[in-house]
């Protein structure tokens, strides 16, 4: 009985300390950053699907690539590498980004990518952000339809800017804060569903069970958002349209 109450104690001390040093692993290869980058052509396709998979770090979307991507990667553990894949079936390129393995930010580890995207080819872009920063300049693109699935952390979603094709944009909310940015000059039609959180609307106004800002129903080019709120804060805001010239 004395030497089974023994055993028993000694797991008791030594288990907790396998699962520590088990949970902590992926801070033993951190070290100072890496940097690389990354080019993908578009080849054969005439439109693309992109999609990304970011556990944890610092994000950035934005337009203005002479191929279909061009991507800065910076980080401090071999484990936090980012995968690019890419291949083209049917005249569609698919497109995904995302880590080797699992990145769960601890030890002050350093994680960013920096992705650039092409405005002359049809895109859809999916986007799953774990914790961290994430900004999304979209405006620029010939973006389809934007699937965004916030974890935690801060979001931006700049979506402003003059559009030449309709969008459908479908957001999902976590734990963090999210800020979409709509345009003024093209018609947007957003419906807003709260979770926990809160989801805050400027510059648009009610209609039925939606909210749209002044150019709906005037524009021919539409924005349809459609916002289902997490336990975070989501803000939907119009962003003034720039002077003329």
């Amino acid at each position: 009985m004395h030497k089974t109450m023994t055993r028993l104690s000694l797991l008791a001390v030594v288990l907790p300390l396998v699962a520590i040093a088990g949970c902590n692993m992926d801070d033993w290869d951190t070290g100072p950053p890496q940097a690389e980058s990354q080019t993908v052509k578009l080849g054969d396709a005439k439109s693309a699907r992109v999609e990304v998979e970011m556990s944890a770090g610092e994000l950035s979307v934005g337009s203005g690539a002479k191929e279909l991507l061009e991507a800065d990667f910076s980080y401090s553990r071999p484990s936090a590498r980012p995968e690019v894949q890419y291949n083209v079936s049917g005249g569609q390129g698919q497109l995904t980004i995302r880590h080797r393995s699992s990145v769960h930010g601890r030890g002050g580890g350093h994680n960013k990518w920096d992705l650039q995207l092409s405005n002359k080819v049809p895109l859809e872009l999916k986007v799953d952000q774990g914790a961290g920063r994430a900004k999304l300049t979209l405006g620029g693109l010939s973006l389809r339809r934007l699937d965004l699935n916030i974890g935690a952390g801060e979001t931006v979603v700049d979506l402003s800017g003059d559009w030449k094709n309709d969008l459908t944009a479908n957001i999902a909310g976590g734990v963090g804060k999210a800020t979409v940015r709509l345009p003024g000059e093209v018609g947007v039609r957003a419906t807003a569903h709260g979770g926990i959180g809160a989801v805050n609307v400027h510059g648009l106004k009610k209609d039925g069970d939606a909210y749209v800002n002044e150019a709906y129903g005037k524009s021919p080019i539409t924005i349809q958002v459609k916002v289902e709120g997490g336990v975070g804060e989501i803000d939907l805001e119009v962003s003034e349209a720039p002077p003329s010239v």
